[in-house]
């Protein structure tokens, strides 16, 4: 395992409930008075983990001036998941498959972003490619507020290759592009994968040939795209809400 700092009361407090056992030391602000850091320190001596005072000043060159909210952790991070997990991963989720694709994504806030929409809807993993792509760093994960120890983020290879393989295993691979059909109209039902590239640049041309369609958010005002974060929460949102309105449209048995 390596070994990661976790910043900020989200992070740590998503550690503490999610994988305790991994943190190594915790570091709370000394003379802070705030309740919420109380609460954390009281969790984790519960947990058996003795929290260390530092004064911020320590707390800052340890992090490197990150804002990290009076807590940090050093944290033996799980070794990252890789794409022999994706077979598993489908045939647990089912007809719920669920996935969120990033293709090109270079900023570790906008991943820590994706990841808390990944987490709110209900996303089995967030897939992203080994070169030119951001991985789950410290950056990310304090972005993701605890939803990078709830969702597991698989680096792939060939992206192409990854995507070729969820279809095969049934899940059908949606594009995010701008000229594809209606996200209003388009049926987003059934098992997933929603493939996003980055704000302004968008999918790769071999991305976006790997997938089955393309659908594109009309959008009403002057903006021309939207953040890659942003666009994810909204896609995967869809199908979340189109399959919430299939299982309520469905007669009562019995």
């Amino acid at each position: 395992m390596s070994q990661d700092l976790l910043i900020g009361i989200h992070a740590v407090e998503a550690a503490l409930n999610y994988d305790a056992g991994n943190i190594v030391e915790l570091y709370v602000e000394s003379g802070a008075h705030n309740a919420r850091l109380k609460e954390l320190s009281d969790r984790a001596r519960d947990l058996g983990i003795k929290p260390h005072a530092r004064d911020r000043a320590a707390l800052d060159r340890m992090t490197g001036g990150a804002r990290h909210q009076g807590v940090v952790a050093r944290y033996n991070a799980p070794p990252p998941r890789s794409e022999s997990d994706l077979p598993k991963l489908v045939e647990e989720a089912g007809a719920s498959a669920l996935f969120l694709v990033l293709d090109g994504v270079t900023d570790p806030h906008n991943l820590g972003a994706c990841l808390r929409n990944a987490d709110a809807f209900g996303a089995q993993a967030v897939i992203v490619p080994k070169d030119r792509a951001v991985g789950l760093n410290a950056t990310a994960a304090k972005a993701a507020s605890g939803a990078a120890e709830t969702v597991p983020v698989i680096t792939v290879t060939n992206l192409s290759r990854a995507l070729a393989d969820l279809k095969q295993r049934g899940v059908w691979v949606l594009g995010a592009d701008e000229g594809g059909e209606s996200l209003f109209a388009a049926d987003v039902s059934g098992p997933v994968a929603w493939v996003l590239g980055a704000e302004g640049q968008g999918l790769r041309r071999l991305t976006r040939e790997s997938c089955d369609r393309l659908i594109g958010i009309p959008l009403a005002g002057a903006v021309e795209s939207l953040n890659v974060s942003v666009a994810a929460g909204i896609c995967l949102y869809a199908t979340r809400a189109t399959r919430s309105r299939t299982i309520a449209a469905q007669p009562a048995v019995g």
